[in-house]
């Protein structure tokens, strides 16, 4: 079964930067497309960034610029850089990954297939 299992969440000022990781467990990860995705108080869940196994990234339009997502296949993990945080970006933060290997897909703004609990990112202005 897989794990994900996020860290680097926390409380930052307006401007500041914060790295999330993302460490996947229960099975290897590299041909499956892994990405963020977050939820803000009293808002839908909403795609952040994802990557597909062959690298190709995607991102949100308020993000771009500012996030980068990245993996790293040998440690079966996946990150995302977070520069200028905006108060607007205090959500919880969660890993995602697809089930299915070496998908065509593109498009993840409809959720994955496996989660993690989740950290929560908070901005202040």
């Amino acid at each position: 079964q897989v794990r994900l299992v996020e860290s680097g969440g926390g409380l930052v000022q307006a401007g500041e930067s914060l790295r999330l990781s993302c460490q996947a467990s229960g099975s290897v990860l590299s041909a499956n497309a892994m990405g963020w995705y977050r939820q803000a108080p009293g808002k839908q869940r909403e795609l952040v960034a994802s990557i597909t196994s062959g690298g190709l990234t995607n991102y949100a339009d308020s993000v771009k610029g500012r996030f980068t997502i990245a993996r790293d296949n040998a440690k079966n993990s996946v990150y995302l850089q977070m520069n200028s945080l905006k108060p607007e970006d205090t959500a919880v933060y969660y890993c995602a990954a697809d089930s299915e290997r070496y998908s065509g897909r593109i498009d993840y703004s409809t959720g994955m297939d496996y989660w993690g609990k989740g950290t929560l990112v908070t901005v202040s202005s």
